[in-house]
């Protein structure tokens, strides 16, 4: 392209004009430059500051608009501004959002994405979403790992319930020259109480001083729940003495360990010293006060604790709702239960399971159904919990098609493989008294652990199957699962319930020689058996055994001696296990008051069996049964019939235990007309049906006062076939009236009952003797021997300064025989002296 003619002239000006001007154009232009760069810094600075403070406050959608705009705008992003971006995520748990922002910083290149700063914030943002598996990849893509990485890989670790892989990293980053700081510590430790290493919490323990954060309440505070969790309470309450600055976390830490612990009263202590301080509970404290409170069955502390949730204005969330629905269904208050369910509004599976068992526990099963059909309705789905208490409920009541039911649920849900479940079908199947269905399921599941054997075995137990269970219980061990104490525990029961006393004794040591130390239930399920087996002595010594060992008795174990002493009978023991009660501030609970009246009757003190019912402020059921039944036993109809009237006036509602005692109390009194009604009364005002125990009383209350064909006419419109003891209280009665022909007529039937029992032809061999039928005596006598039965001699035995005396009849072993003799010969005589006539018997002949 041609270009124009210019000409080349100078301009004389030129020289000076032109650089001039070009030096003024550029300092401008210059400033210029600097003032909107100094503008666009600004303005950058303006952008962060309120994204920083919208991700704060939680406008995270804002913040990213402003993101946008920043690009729009052509500003180069800097790493802080995505790192205060995944910090707003980090608060919000915004993963979704959070993903996007990553997404951001790969696109612009390896500048941002392998920015130490943005590297930690993006392992730390999805540590705190618990993202496990891009956080640990992460994690391990850093070139840097600083404590802030280290941190959020610990602290995800352990919210993962992977608290070993916490304590490798623990170590591992030391190893690397990174010191854990405040934020690791309290992972750590809740690491070590997760999974009880003690030694390794002592550890970090020394760390913490040796570094200088024992000032810092967040640690100390989970130093104290890390020993809670491990048991160490005493190390627990040294260090939360020492701390100088309690915030409410370390009120909990120690309210909380002393529930885990058992240590109910001093969770409670330290509950009031909280208050006092002026410390505001947390959902956390109460619930964990209400916890104490029902343990305790401390019904004023619970209800103290429910009003200060009202007062702090705490949510009636699921965790609080649940502790507060827990504690009045502990006590037995299920309509406050109830009232605090209907006012929750939100509800989740756990708390509408916990009302369903709380109606299960208490034999509420209709309510339990209806509650699970409502569920039902909410749309929520059964768990294995709520399956558990179904088939609990299908056990209280016996109902195998309701068990059924819930069996075939668990199978069309695929829950047939969850161990909890699965032990739920067992338990069903043997209290149902379907054994072999037990046995079925526990056979047909693959995947067996100690919980499910102890389940067969604890079935096989209590229906008394001995055999079964000890074949079970090696065989458990053939299969590599070791037993425990719940093991042996069922073994040992399952020995006392088919009477094999010596063998569960031997079992017993067994289990001590072998390292197993027994519990208190090992302990209580064997003194309880003895007891009942007729050992009663060596239940005693055993309980005293029990006590050496450091175990401290419980209530069934305190009732089960008691009844060892009832069984001697022994008024001596039975003062020294009353002492030991009143010593040790044991609750005199109503099972503790109640087996007291029992024993203190059967032992021959009425006037002390009265005294402990007399005690006792509130009163129920089970002890007014005892005290009639005292009465009964004692012959004081009178005040047993008063005290009937007395329990019907303070509005309680008697049971068929009650009306046993009450019938007995008129049959050994003679009062027919008062029995009679009783027994009218029994059935048309108290809806109840007569169970043979109180067709006995009656029997016997009629045949004892001579009308024995109004007797054997009851018995014969009874609605079911009469027992030998029915019958054998009617031929007594023969015996005392004369009544020969009904007493070979209803020794036939005994005789067809009771084939070996030697009682009942000596009763009709008493009948024939009364009545002077020597040769019916010795015919009597000639049947036994071909038959090869003895009658049981007679025993009896007394307590003299703590010493037992056993006398036998014929037996003459005693060391002071003569003069027992001796004494006994003069007591006659004053008897005879005093006009008693001995009854004609001829029963020594039988004997002989």
């Amino acid at each position: 392209m041609a270009s124009l003619p210019i000409t080349t002239t100078p301009n004389p000006h030129a020289s000076h004009f032109k650089p001039r001007k070009s030096s003024k154009f550029a300092s401008t232009r210059l400033a210029k430059l600097q003032e909107k760069d100094e503008n666009r810094r600004s303005l950058y600075k303006s952008y962060f500051h309120h994204i920083s403070s919208l991700c704060k406050d939680g406008h995270l959608q804002e913040s990213v608009h402003l993101l946008s705009e920043m690009e729009f705008e052509d500003f180069q992003i800097g790493p802080e501004i995505y790192g205060e971006l995944l910090q707003g995520c980090v608060y919000e748990r915004a993963l979704h959002t959070g993903q996007q922002i990553h997404a951001r910083i790969l696109k612009n290149g390896d500048f941002f994405a392998k920015n130490e700063y943005v590297e930690t914030k993006l392992v730390v943002f999805y540590a705190k979403c618990d993202f496990p598996e891009v956080a640990v990849r992460l994690f391990h893509r850093l070139r840097v790992r600083n404590v802030f990485s280290w941190a959020a890989i610990v602290g995800l670790q352990c919210r993962m319930g992977f608290s070993e892989d916490a304590l490798l990293g623990f170590i591992e980053m030391q190893e690397n020259g990174v010191f854990p700081d405040n934020f690791v510590l309290p992972n750590v430790l809740k690491a070590c109480g997760s999974l009880q290493l003690i030694g390794f919490g002592k550890g970090v323990h020394g760390y913490v001083l040796k570094m200088g954060f024992g000032a810092c309440v967040f640690v100390s505070s989970s130093l104290v729940d890390m020993y809670g969790k491990c048991g160490v309470l005493e190390d627990a309450r040294k260090v939360f003495d020492s701390m100088i600055e309690k915030n409410v976390v370390a009120w909990n830490s120690m309210i909380v360990g002393y529930v885990q612990n058992g240590l109910n009263q001093e969770a409670i202590d330290v509950f009031y010293d909280m208050r006092v301080e002026g410390i505001e509970p947390t959902r956390v404290t109460v619930a964990s006060f209400l916890s104490a409170s029902a343990n305790l069955d401390a019904l004023i502390e619970g209800k103290q604790g429910h009003a200060i949730a009202i007062l702090s204005s705490l949510d009636l969330d699921n965790i609080l709702g649940s502790s507060i629905i827990n504690f009045y269904s502990k006590v037995g208050l299920i309509e406050d239960a109830e009232l605090v369910f209907s006012r929750m509004l939100e509800k989740d599976v756990v708390t509408w399971n916990l009302l369903i068992s709380s109606y299960v526990q208490h034999q509420q099963v209709g309510k339990a159904l209806n509650m699970c059909h409502l569920m039902r309705s909410e749309n929520l789905r059964f768990d294995s919990v709520t399956l558990s208490s179904i088939l609990s409920a299908s056990a209280v009541t016996s109902n195998i098609k309701l068990g059924k039911e819930g069996h075939c649920y668990c199978i069309r849900r695929n829950l047939e493989s969850d161990v909890v479940v699965v032990s739920s079908v067992i338990d069903m199947y043997a209290k149902c008294e379907r054994i072999d269905d037990a046995t079925k399921v526990f056979n047909s599941t693959t995947e067996r652990d100690l919980v499910l054997w102890n389940t067969l075995l604890a079935a096989y137990a209590k229906v008394g199957l001995s055999g079964e269970a000890l074949k079970l219980f090696y065989q458990m061990q053939f299969d590599s699962v070791p037993p425990n104490v719940i093991s042996w525990n069922s073994v040992i029961l399952g020995f006392l319930r088919n009477g094999q006393v010596n063998e569960a004794k031997d079992m017993f040591s067994q289990m001590q020689s072998l390292g197993f130390q027994p519990n208190l239930i090992t302990w209580t399920t064997l003194i309880s058996g003895l007891a009942q087996s007729g050992f009663g002595y060596e239940a005693i010594l055993f309980f005293q055994q029990m006590q050496e060992a450091g175990i401290r008795p419980g209530i069934a174990s305190i009732t089960s001696v008691l009844l060892a002493c009832t069984d001697i009978p022994s008024l001596w023991y039975g003062r020294a296990i009353h002492g030991f009660i009143t010593r040790h501030e044991f609750c005199l609970s109503v099972p503790v008051a109640t087996s007291l009246v029992d024993m203190y009757a059967k032992c021959g003190s009425i006037d002390e069996a009265k005294k402990v019912f007399h005690m006792m402020s509130s009163k129920e059921l089970p002890i007014y049964n005892a005290m009639i039944s005292a009465y009964a036993l004692h012959g004081q109809a009178v005040e047993a019939l008063a005290l009937f009237k007395h329990l019907q006036k303070e509005g309680i509602e008697p049971d068929s235990i009650t009306f046993t005692s009450i019938l007995s109390a008129c049959s050994h009194a003679g009062l027919v007309n008062e029995g009679l009604n009783l027994f009218a009364d029994m059935v048309s005002k108290h809806n109840m049906n007569p169970s043979m125990e109180h067709y006995g009383c009656v029997v016997s209350l009629i045949s004892r006062c001579g009308n024995l064909d109004e007797a054997l006419r009851l018995i014969l419109t009874m609605p079911f076939q009469p027992d030998a003891l029915i019958l054998g209280s009617l031929l007594t009665a023969c015996r005392e009236h004369h009544e020969i022909e009904l007493g070979e007529y209803l020794s036939k039937h005994l005789f067809k009952l009771e084939p070996s029992n030697s009682g009942n032809y000596v009763a009709l061999s008493n009948a024939y003797a009364a009545a002077g039928r020597w040769v019916e005596v010795s015919n009597m006598r000639d049947l036994m021997k071909v038959r090869g039965l003895r009658k049981n001699p007679g025993c009896s035995w007394i307590q003299t300064g703590g010493k037992l005396n056993v006398f036998v009849a014929g037996d003459g072993s005693h060391p002071k025989t003569k003069e027992i003799y001796a004494m006994l010969a003069m007591l006659l005589s004053e008897m005879q002296f005093m006009g008693y006539v001995p009854m004609a018997s001829n029963e020594e002949n039988l004997c002989s």
